[in-house]
């Protein structure tokens, strides 16, 4: 896991070329605290600069920016193929002779390409983004995994003689590149008026893009020509749609499924953790990991809680560790760290976040990184590939109004957003969320929408900058992309079903299945339930202070945007106790945190 950046085009001939990557570099440079290097060809306009976190081949083989064995392909990774073992033993020893360099999955990629191009990508199983120079062509390739876990941003810049791109792993990066930190209104409507973060190629401020999830996009900086293209699509997995194997035969394949998943996640060279709540997607990881590494498994883990009964998971996750060998660590939010908490996340993820839930997991990595642990695996995904989201199942119209507006918040019944607050002409700019419909299914493509939109980029966003500003690689085993695909082929009775319990209907059904093989009962029935913390209580009490000097801050910073009278008068009511959906109030918050600056 690291951090990359590079330029490519005009500005690499420009005399400030090589400051500009270091200053790039620098902000970089919590990603990937462990070694630094650059490639500089100016005369082709190419440069290149990584930031290493070690976590496979710590020694200098490892090392970045690396060349093909062929010597035409120089290519800086953020990322793992976590294949990548099983991939140099199909390929033998590198086609330009003599033998592997190092152990590390970047050289393999880099053979893989050297012999397939871009059609090995099909091949990787992982998180990756990566540029990859090509010196035969003069070429500059952006790629970026399927389903966006490691992020890529890029800028464009036209001068005299030509075009240049900027490209990085943070917005911050490409601020110290010459991007000018001016906001993208028609984004900042869309997320106050829609709730929608990360979708498509655009960001919070103007002129930086985002590459999308399972795309690419190569540039040549001699004629300024450049391609964009998907090279993955989930929806794939619709052409096997619906799955109508018999339920025995789907169960057995995803536990074996979430078996290798897991195995494939343990190669690392340093010591691994786990982040732990009290759902049951955290428990099923804790119960595959003593499954793969025997009952006596002395793994770090981590769990955040707040100090409030009615929030924490710590009951749940005590039940779970009960007769392991788990070091568990509880790491406390406090209401008077938010503050300063709060702004030292945005310094990082540079675009609004996911309250406090995000400031708290911030936290549980600090805490790792104290602990010298390096990499931390989590239960992300598995909501979304197996219907696991209460909206799923209550009775909503999943291919209308939810598909093509508001994406739900979970646990919440008072509206997701108040555009009323907003000007009508600023409110105009919004845009509604562009969504594909190709199964029959109208529960497939909600999950698809939440895989492509709604839900997945923006908490893989949170939980990247949140995890790479403490130096820790997040890995996230649920989102291996076979494992996502069966979820999507398989009919809505094997993802909702009733509870045995005797809760009405549950999502996940099938993996409850699994799950109950490997857990206590009590854990494997229980309900799903949000990750939360008491964010509305705490912006109602000793919070409320704060949020008012950022909402004011906002309506001062950007009085066109907001019906100033509007907002206070919402707020005011949400300080009375009107409601219990604390999300608009963040957003202004968000808003005063960043347009204010």
């Amino acid at each position: 896991m690291c951090g990359i950046c590079g330029i490519a085009g005009e500005l690499t001939r420009d005399a400030d070329a090589t400051r500009r990557l270091d200053r790039m570099l620098k902000k970089l440079a919590h990603r990937g605290p462990d070694d630094r290097g650059g490639f500089e060809d100016p005369a082709s306009g190419i440069l290149l600069g990584h930031h290493r976190l070690a976590i496979l081949d710590l020694s200098a083989s490892g090392r970045q920016p690396m060349k093909s064995a062929g010597g035409r392909y120089e290519l800086v990774l953020n990322g793992e193929i976590y294949n990548f073992l099983e991939l140099r033993r199909e390929l033998g020893s590198p086609r330009a002779g003599g033998t592997w360099r190092s152990g590390s999955d970047t050289e393999v990629l880099l053979e893989l390409w050297e012999r397939e191009g871009p059609a090995c990508l099909d091949r990787c199983r992982g998180m990756f983004a990566f540029a990859l120079w090509d010196r035969h062509e003069k070429e500059l390739w952006l790629v970026r995994d399927r389903f966006g876990v490691k992020p890529l941003y890029y800028a464009w810049k036209d001068g005299p003689d030509g075009r240049s791109l900027s490209f990085a792993s943070e917005i911050p990066a490409l601020f110290s590149a010459g991007a000018a930190p001016d906001p993208d209104l028609d984004t900042w409507a869309t997320y106050l008026v829609h709730g929608l973060y990360d979708h498509g190629k655009a960001t919070f401020w103007q002129g930086i893009r985002r590459l999308p999830p399972g795309s690419w996009l190569r540039f040549s900086p001699a004629t300024g020509a450049f391609r964009h293209h998907r090279w993955y699509d989930p929806a794939r997995a619709a052409e096997d749609a619906p799955d109508l194997r018999p339920d025995d035969e789907v169960q057995a394949e995803l536990a074996a499924l979430l078996e290798e998943t897991i195995a494939l996640r343990l190669r690392a060279d340093v010591e691994i953790g786990v982040c732990l709540s009290g759902g049951l997607d955290s428990s099923l990881l804790l119960g595959l990991l003593r499954k793969r590494l025997g009952k006596d498994l002395k793994l770090r883990s981590y769990t955040f809680y707040s100090g409030d009964a009615y929030y924490d998971e710590l009951p749940w996750v005590t039940t779970m560790l009960r007769g392991t060998k788990v070091r568990p660590r509880y790491c406390q939010l406090k209401a008077a760290e938010v503050p300063e908490l709060a702004a030292r996340v945005l310094e990082q993820q540079c675009e609004p976040y996911g309250g406090l839930p995000t400031v708290a997991m911030a936290k549980v990595f600090a805490a790792a990184q104290e602990d010298g642990i390096k990499v931390l695996l989590d239960g992300n995904g598995m909501d979304e590939a197996w219907a696991g989201y209460d909206y799923y199942r209550h009775g909503i119209e999943l291919n209308s109004a939810l598909l093509g507006g508001r994406g739900p918040v979970q646990g919440s019944r008072s509206p997701a957003v108040l555009p009323e607050v907003l000007t009508a002409e600023f409110a105009a700019r919004a845009k509604t969320l562009e969504v594909r419909l190709p199964f029959a299914d109208a529960l497939a493509n909600a999950q698809l929408r939440d895989l492509e939109s709604a839900k997945i980029p923006r908490s893989l966003r949170f939980s990247d900058r949140v995890s790479m500003a403490s130096g820790c690689e997040l890995r996230e085993p649920f989102l291996d992309h076979k494992l996502v695909e069966l979820g999507l082929r398989q009919p809505a009775d094997r993802k909702i079903r009733e509870s045995r319990a005797g809760r009405g209907e549950e999502g996940k059904w099938l993996v409850r299945q699994v799950a109950r093989k490997l857990l206590p009962a009590g854990i494997s029935e229980a309900p799903k339930r949000p990750v939360q913390t008491p964010q509305r209580e705490w912006l109602r009490g000793p919070l409320a202070g704060w949020a008012e000097t950022a909402i004011e801050a906002a309506l001062e910073a950007r009085p066109e945007l907001f019906d100033r009278n509007a907002v206070r008068r919402a707020f005011r009511a949400f300080l009375a106790g009107h409601g219990d959906n604390s999300f608009p109030v963040w957003q202004w918050i968000s808003a005063g945190m960043l347009l204010a600056r």
